[in-house]
């Protein structure tokens, strides 16, 4: 939870207008960047289980 925390702590204004970006977005778009930011956590995973 630190890391993603840390850009709203570091950067409380830009984290601000980053989010009233994403209400604008239309939803397959959130959709979509949803599972690409879900598939890219699963592989870091798995390489972190695998690799190390």
């Amino acid at each position: 939870m630190i890391v993603e925390g840390l850009p709203y702590f570091a950067f409380p204004e830009k984290m601000r207008e980053m989010v009233a970006m994403v209400t604008q977005l239309p939803e397959n778009a959130l959709r979509r960047f949803g599972a690409i930011l879900m598939f890219l956590g699963l592989g870091i995973v798995y390489l972190g289980k695998n690799i190390l």
